[in-house]
């Protein structure tokens, strides 16, 4: 079988260790271990009759319930079949314009829907090494010490009126032949747990009104969270600016830094959220795009007509409204992912990322293929290469935080195997 370039492939796994799908221990794919929450079940239980009819092709109560849940008028809200869906209609507007730029790494998603379209990409490098533990005011990397799951600056090139860069050089390379794609080869070494009132790179002139960005807060994979003030002058600047907040709902609504609010401010933002990942639905596919009406109006025109099915629309409604879910997890989330953080750097050759979102990013010093390889075989276990991120390769893998057996069981098998991989090497 192909491998994977998504988590939660169990198929694959299964095969690879030769086992029944249902008996692997999935890291790869960052859903909730909570849920799906009863409310989902219930809805979806209440809603079995309707399923002899279409869906409402408006979704007005659906949309109903969102606008009241991200505190933003009904019209403003497109309900889609997962978050993918809506991304898709994203870049179709994204390859209209001149060009756009992608953080990297970046979730794979981001170039197909890109490369679908044809669309020019720029691609702005986060500095790794920035991503940093902190103690005691300090940088301690190596450490499992307190650490901030601060705010970050974007890494968009700034290009002056006079064409001149500011402190950067920059570049446009051939990505290879017919990738249509164009890269800015550029690192820039911000920092990534700074105070959101820090000064931004800001694209000023030179066609910025042409441009547009596309990232995600809290980036994937890394986990770092982004101030809305950080995103905020790219607003004022560029043509579009779409922000995936796919994992933004797992912080506690003081520590979010969503951009929701903005959107009356700016037609030229998209916000795309998703319900999946959070509510531990990811087979039900729903998501939701916020925006002005004139763009969600025009994606409306041009996708499917029912692109939501009867039993998603009903479970979406009921999970939103369903509070008690959501403090749990929120309760639940910081110490698990400490936990889980904590056990993975006391493991030699393995340094964890902190993050602000429900996954961590780690960096081995052995190949991660051969570690997940030992651990589908040897323990069932499947973790979430890398590979797929060109910028990452084979020395870093993606974790989800799990339940505290989940992760001990994840810990020990991980101790097992590079002690094994460390004496053959």
């Amino acid at each position: 079988m192909i491998r994977p370039v998504h988590g939660g492939n169990l198929a694959w796994a299964a095969a690879l260790a030769g086992c029944p799908a249902s008996a692997i221990l999935d890291f790869s794919a960052s859903i909730s271990p909570l849920g799906p929450p009863k409310s989902a079940l219930d809805a979806i239980k209440a809603q079995l009759s309707s399923l002899t009819a279409y869906p409402d092709p408006d979704y007005g109560e659906l949309r109903a319930a969102l606008g009241e849940a991200f505190n933003v008028d009904p019209d403003w809200v497109l309900p889609g079949n997962g978050s993918a869906e809506l991304l898709t209609w994203a870049a179709w507007d994204l390859s209209k314009l001149e060009a756009t730029y992608l953080v990297t790494p970046a979730f794979g998603d981001y170039s197909r829907a890109l490369s679908a379209f044809g669309a020019q990409v720029l691609k702005c490098p986060l500095d790794l090494a920035s991503c940093t533990v902190v103690k005691n005011g300090q940088d301690a990397r190596s450490t499992k010490d307190e650490f901030s799951c601060g705010t970050g600056i974007l890494p968009v090139p700034q290009v002056i009126e006079d064409g001149a860069t500011s402190g950067l050089e920059l570049k446009s390379l051939d990505a290879g032949a017919g990738s249509g794609l164009v890269t800015d080869d550029l690192s820039v070494s911000n920092r990534s747990f700074v105070s959101p009132s820090l000064c931004l790179p800001v694209p000023l002139a030179l066609d910025a009104n042409r441009r547009g960005l596309l990232l995600n807060n809290p980036h994937n994979p890394t986990g770092l969270l982004f101030a809305r003030e950080a995103i905020e002058p790219y607003l004022e600047q560029l043509a579009l600016v779409v922000v995936d907040e796919a994992f933004m709902d797992f912080l506690p609504p003081e520590q979010q830094q969503s951009s929701i609010a903005a959107v009356e401010k700016f037609p030229n933002l998209v916000i795309l959220r998703s319900l999946t990942k959070f509510y531990s639905l990811p087979g039900l596919r729903m998501g939701c795009a916020i925006a002005h009406p004139d763009i969600l109006g025009r994606w409306q025109l041009q996708r499917d007509p029912w692109p939501v099915n009867a039993l998603a629309e009903a479970a979406a409604a009921a999970v939103v409204r369903d509070t008690a879910f959501e403090r749990q997890t929120w309760d639940w989330l910081p110490g698990a992912r400490r936990e889980l953080f904590d056990g993975l750097a006391d493991l030699p050759g393995l340094q964890p990322f902190p993050g602000a979102a429900n996954f961590l990013l780690v960096e081995s010093s052995l190949s991660v293929a051969a570690i997940q390889k030992s651990l589908l075989e040897k323990y069932r276990i499947l973790i979430r290469d890398c590979l797929s991120f060109p910028e990452l390769g084979d020395r870093f893998f993606r974790v989800a935080v799990r339940e505290k057996a989940d992760n001990l069981r994840l810990i020990a098998g991980l101790k097992e195997v590079i002690s094994q991989l460390a004496v053959s090497s």
